[in-house]
């Protein structure tokens, strides 16, 4: 039997209250190759963190921080 490696959620880690959509290097790493947001199930973030990061990323998409596609 395979044991399953436990993720852990990088913002809990780090004891991030708040996640900062201006901070583009965090974000970035939470999107796919194709501009899409990442699962948490791919990521490891808890269910808070996740919401964060998604308002995050829709508020940088929206003042063109980030493209919403990638082409």
């Amino acid at each position: 039997m395979v044991k399953k490696r436990v993720k852990v959620c990088q913002f809990c880690k780090a004891a991030i209250d708040e996640i900062d959509y201006k901070d583009m290097g965090k974000i970035r790493r939470f999107t796919s190759s194709r501009g899409k947001i990442l699962s948490t199930k791919v990521t490891g973030t808890c269910a808070k963190h996740q919401r964060m990061l998604s308002k995050a990323l829709k508020r940088a998409r929206f003042l063109a921080m980030l493209p919403y596609i990638k082409t």
